[in-house]
């Protein structure tokens, strides 16, 4: 069913004491995406509140580098939660230790995850089918941490299983302060469309009183708009729809106040934005990978440039830092005073 939130109260959503303002944009946690130079431009771009990527609990308690380096936070993107995934409640709650006493505004725990290798070894969204087992590692991780703990999970383990209603409950009861539902299965992974009449009905069960997220198929501002009026959620977290294209959350929060859709990023901005997260990328990843790992986001930082493929090549190629910096001077020149087009095939550069 679903139900047309007409009207609404202003009022701040709030985790503990952290004021995210009237109605938070969230980046969503994102192995790979997620990392410190991504949610640097993110947040210059308007996201509220940001996640680390998912971290392993076993990671974090056998000091693994790539686990510890998660936990880095540049001052500039905070508040900002690290979240943790695992199975098992002795390690969970040790590694919320660590997590909390690196210093984040709050600690996530991930229980939405639907990868193969996480999800059917019991961790992420295998514990939705072991609700008191989620429960427990909740309830160990709010005893030990000293500043607020929030869980992203998802509807179910699949549409025979629906029970995020019960582990909403649970959640809340053990002491979470705000829980992030994505609105698909684990069986769905990111497949077909996320149903969020049942976030709505989260939202109308009597007794819910901390915040309720929504998350899942985001790639507008209009769309964020009427899911906000649709489904009555107190914010929104935003994934896919940000990879490359930090600009989103700007986008959507001119549309909430206009009604009007914002025009897009000029080619300076772009350039700007694509120059910093690469120069980021590389000083905390190191050379290699951060240049590997910036391959992603190209085509949303230039998507609709006509005529740009080329560039596009070169730019998932390189490996010199150097050449790769003289690219993004060359592109700035290069396609100074085109249109963007959607579809870069019709329209050619005026």
């Amino acid at each position: 069913m679903l139900i047309l939130w007409q009207s609404y109260i202003k009022i701040l959503a709030k985790i503990g004491n952290i004021d995210l303002g009237e109605f938070p944009l969230l980046l969503a946690p994102m192995e790979d995406v997620s990392d410190p130079p991504f949610r640097v431009v993110c947040k210059e771009n308007g996201a509220d509140l940001m996640y680390t990527e998912f971290i392993s609990s076993e990671g974090l308690i056998r000091n693994a580098s790539k686990s510890v380096h998660k936990l880095d936070i540049y001052p500039e993107e905070r508040p900002i939660g690290i979240q943790i995934f695992g199975d098992k409640v002795e390690v969970m709650r040790d590694a919320a230790k660590i997590a909390n006493d690196a210093g984040p505004e709050l600690v996530d725990i991930n229980f939405g995850c639907p990868v193969k290798n996480v999800a059917c070894k019991g961790a992420g969204a295998g514990l939705l089918r072991d609700l008191p087992k989620m429960q427990k590692i909740t309830e160990e991780i709010v005893k030990i941490c000293d500043r607020p703990v929030t869980v992203k999970t998802r509807l179910g383990w699949d549409d025979a299983t629906i029970n995020v209603f019960e582990a909403v409950q649970r959640l809340q009861d053990v002491g979470v302060q705000a829980i992030t539902i994505h609105a698909r299965t684990r069986a769905q992974m990111y497949k077909g469309e996320a149903n969020w009449d049942y976030i709505a009905k989260v939202k109308e069960m009597n007794g819910i009183h901390i915040p309720i997220f929504g998350n899942g198929d985001i790639d507008s501002p209009q769309k964020a708009w009427e899911y906000r009026q649709k489904y009555g959620v107190d914010g929104i977290m935003i994934g896919r729809g940000a990879i490359g294209y930090p600009w989103i959350f700007r986008e959507v929060k001119h549309y909430f106040k206009t009604k009007t859709l914002l025009a897009g990023p000029t080619l300076e901005e772009r350039v700007a934005a694509c120059r910093k997260h690469l120069l980021k990328s590389i000083e905390w990843k190191g050379e290699k990978l951060g240049i590997f790992e910036m391959r992603r986001h190209y085509t949303n930082y230039f998507r609709a440039i006509p005529n740009f493929k080329e560039y596009r090549i070169k730019l998932v190629v390189e490996e010199n830092p150097e050449t790769l910096f003289k690219m993004l001077d060359e592109i700035s020149q290069r396609f100074d005073g085109v249109a963007f087009v959607e579809n870069e095939n019709e329209i050619v550069a005026i």
